[in-house]
């Protein structure tokens, strides 16, 4: 059986590339953007769930109000970053177009990180879970977390 091929390359940020692997993603508001409220928040978790099942598939993600984590898997022949690419265009000429926002909505790059085996995906979905908790301790519910299908 062949083993998956490794691509490298590098923005300012590493990047690593392998077919059907889960990756952790990261991306954050650009500076000069205001905190996401409640209708932009939901604008970004729906534009994360439209294709999963048909381009990706989403093992759980949370939007916060100034960064987006999501453990994904996309499907063979689809990369990751049309994947993110898809995520932060659609959201940013929304968040534009009906809220008011202008200039860039998120900064240009994003993390991302291959999840190398079980554990660490225990890890990095109990890291996304409570991340709403680790800001708001109080927090009671939170809407804007998404489980696979």
């Amino acid at each position: 059986m062949k083993s998956p091929e490794l691509t490298v390359y590098r923005r300012r940020l590493p990047h690593w590339r392998m077919d059907s692997v889960t990756y952790f993603v990261t991306w954050r508001l650009a500076d000069s953007q205001r905190l996401l409220n409640s209708d932009d928040r939901t604008v970004v978790a729906m534009a994360i769930e439209h294709f999963a099942g048909q381009r990706y598939e989403i093992l759980v993600y949370v939007v916060m109000d100034d960064h987006v984590h999501v453990l994904v898997r996309p499907y063979e022949g689809i990369s990751l970053e049309k994947v993110v690419h898809s995520w932060k265009s659609f959201t940013a000429h929304r968040l534009q177009k009906e809220f008011g926002r202008t200039g860039a909505v998120w900064q240009d790059e994003f993390f991302d990180r291959i999840v190398r085996d079980d554990e660490e995906l225990v890890e990095k979905a109990n890291y996304i879970l409570g991340n709403p908790l680790k800001r708001w301790p109080d927090l009671r519910e939170y809407r804007w977390i998404g489980f696979g299908q």
